[in-house]
């Protein structure tokens, strides 16, 4: 095939954030695009086959547009835009950052990082349970923290629960020492740390302290009425049936539920059915109910767990594809 080229301008004060350090993002752009990339100062020529360069050339115009709205690019941007190449669909990298949800203690915007992620924010907006199910990564649980943070900060809500099932992962750890809290908190652990970045350990120990903010095990729902509360449940893939309609049940007047988990990472007996499974295909088409389902594409955390979610999936789709031939 005949190889053609095309120039872009980089502005000096751009170069550094969009090729990246030791051009380490103009590299990877080169080896996934099968392009060769010629850096001069702050203009850049791009040889290869057509179809290659033009994907190359909208990957280089979307990380500069932004730089330009200060944006600091990370190796995450980069892979998450050459996804998007191979479907064409660069340019919708501008309606991922055009909302913030809310700020970490120390300064840092939450967005949603992904197409996936902003459809799930949305739902959130609009929906009142909301499922978000997706591989490890995918911020599902991170988001929905932010969102109730936000919400309780805007008195949208009087309280934040946060529950999930209390079930070991894989493992039998036995009895625990000290009193119920101590044995429940390693459960509850990544909710806390989520709840520490976003809101402060002291506004966080402080409103605990208060009553208006419950971070507890699924088991201690069951009895009451949750009215006027963002409430969380994570790991939701551990749930029994029994356990998820007992959940659902709790729910009151003002209330608004998200129920996150990853289908593909149960830690229930064998031969037990996930709550979420049957949920989902029970409530699917319930008015003001929102399935949202995340991929690999959507993975926001170190580029190897990306490939590790997608080497799974890819793993699992051939089993079930072979699976189905010995039924034949």
């Amino acid at each position: 095939m005949d190889l053609t080229e095309i120039n872009i301008d980089i502005p000096a004060a751009h170069v550094g954030n969009v090729f990246g350090q030791f051009d380490s993002y103009v590299k990877k752009i080169e080896k996934a695009l099968h392009v060769n990339v010629v850096i001069r100062d702050d203009h850049i020529k791009v040889l290869g086959e057509d179809k290659g360069i033009q994907s190359a050339a909208s990957v280089f115009t979307e990380l500069l547009d932004l730089s330009r709205k200060g944006n600091e690019i990370t190796e995450q941007k980069v892979d998450y835009l050459l996804s998007l190449a191979e479907r064409n669909e660069t340019a919708k990298i501008r309606e991922v950052d055009s909302e913030t949800i809310c700020h970490t203690v120390t300064g840092r915007p939450v967005t949603p990082k992904t197409l996936g992620q902003k459809q799930y924010v949305q739902a959130i907006k609009e929906h009142m349970i909301v499922f978000g199910i997706g591989p490890a990564g995918t911020g599902k649980t991170y988001l929905a923290m932010a969102m109730a943070i936000t919400a309780f900060k805007n008195e949208e809500v009087s309280r934040i629960v946060l529950t999930r099932p209390a079930i070991e992962a894989g493992e039998k750890l036995g009895f625990l020492p000290g009193d119920m809290q101590s044995k429940v908190d390693p459960y509850l652990r990544p909710l806390y740390d989520a709840l520490y970045q976003i809101m402060g350990a002291d506004s966080f120990i402080r409103n605990m302290e208060k009553g208006l903010i419950e971070v507890a095990p699924l088991a201690y729902m069951r009895g009451r009425t949750l009215d006027n509360a963002y409430i969380i449940l994570d790991e939701a893939q551990n749930t029994t049936p029994a356990q998820m309609k007992m959940f659902l049940t709790r729910i009151g007047f003002g209330s608004k539920v998200i129920i996150t988990g990853d289908a593909t990472q149960k830690d229930l007996a064998p031969g037990q059915k996930s709550g979420l499974d049957q949920a989902v295909k029970i409530l699917k088409d319930v008015e003001g109910i929102s399935v949202c389902r995340l991929g690999s594409e959507d993975v926001v955390r170190h580029p190897l767990v990306q490939r590790i979610v997608k080497a799974y999936d890819d793993h699992e789709a051939k089993q079930l594809a072979k699976k189905n031939r010995g039924r034949v």
